[in-house]
C-alpha cells in the first residue's frame, strides 16, 4: 500500500513539473513569435483587426474573420471592413501629412515622391498589430534594403513613453512616427488597426490592407515587391 501510494505521489509530482514547464514556455513565447513565414491554414481565420481604443479598465474590442470561412468569403469579410472604416482607397492620392519621428525629427509623406511607401497605422495595445510587426523587419525592410523604399510605421494614439517601453519589450529598431491625436491617422480611415495603405512613386494608393493574417502579410510583402519593380 506504502509503494503505490508513492508511486501515486511521484506521478503527480512529475505532472505538476511539466504543467509548470508548459506555462513558462507560453510565458516566454513572445506574442506572434512563430507567425512570420508560416502558412495560414485557416485562410484568414486569424486575419484580425482591434476596432476600437482600449478603455483603461477593459481589453479593446477584437473583431475576427469568420475562422469557418471560404478564402473568397474572408477576403470579402476583410475588402467589407476596410471599405467600412477607410476615407480613402486605392486610386486615391494618399493624404499628406508631417509627423514627428520617435528618435528626433520629423517626416512629411510628400517628401518621399519618387520613393515605394508602406504607411503603417498601428497601436502598443493593439495584439495583431504587434504580430505583424514583429515580422516586418525581416520580411520587409531587410527584404527591400537598398531599393526607392520606406516603410513608415506611425503610432496612433500612444505617448512616446509607451512607444518606447514597446519597443524595449518587443526589440524593435526601425524608424518610427508618432500620432498622439489621431490625427494623421483620421485623415485616412475612422477606425480599424493594423491597416496599411501601399503608396506609388507618384503618391497614389494601390493597395489598403486592414487586420493582419500571416498570409495576408505575405501577400502585402509581394505587392510591395511588384511596386518596387515598377519602374518610373
Amino acid at each position: 500500500m506504502a509503494r503505490r501510494k508513492q508511486k501515486r505521489n511521484g506521478m503527480l509530482w512529475l505532472l505538476a513539473v511539466l504543467l509548470a514547464a508548459c506555462a513558462a514556455l507560453l510565458l516566454l513565447l513572445p506574442d506572434g513569435a512563430s507567425a512570420c513565414g508560416r502558412s495560414d491554414s485557416t485562410s484568414g481565420a486569424t486575419h484580425n483587426v482591434e476596432q476600437q481604443e482600449r478603455p483603461a479598465s477593459a481589453r479593446a474590442a477584437v473583431l475576427r474573420l469568420d475562422a469557418d470561412a471560404a478564402p473568397e468569403q474572408a477576403a470579402e469579410q476583410a475588402r467589407r471592413l476596410a471599405r467600412e472604416g477607410d476615407k480613402v482607397g486605392e486610386g486615391d492620392f494618399a493624404p499628406d501629412f508631417t509627423a514627428e519621428m520617435f528618435d528626433g525629427g520629423s517626416v512629411t509623406l510628400s517628401s518621399l515622391r519618387g520613393k515605394v511607401v508602406l504607411l503603417n497605422f498601428w497601436a502598443t495595445w493593439c495584439g495583431p498589430c504587434m504580430r505583424e510587426l514583429s515580422c516586418v523587419q525581416r520580411d520587409v525592410i531587410d527584404r527591400f534594403a537598398g531599393e526607392d523604399f520606406v516603410f513608415l510605421a506611425v503610432s496612433r494614439g500612444d505617448t512616446r513613453e509607451r512607444i518606447a517601453e514597446t519597443r524595449r519589450l518587443r526589440g524593435f529598431g526601425f524608424p518610427m512616427a508618432m500620432d498622439p491625436g489621431q490625427t494623421i491617422f483620421a485623415l485616412y480611415a475612422e477606425k480599424g488597426i493594423p491597416r496599411n495603405y501601399l503608396i506609388d512613386r507618384e503618391g497614389r494608393i494601390v493597395r489598403v490592407e486592414v487586420g493582419y493574417s500571416p498570409a495576408s502579410f505575405a501577400e502585402l510583402a509581394d505587392a510591395v515587391a511588384t511596386e518596387i519593380a515598377r519602374k518610373q
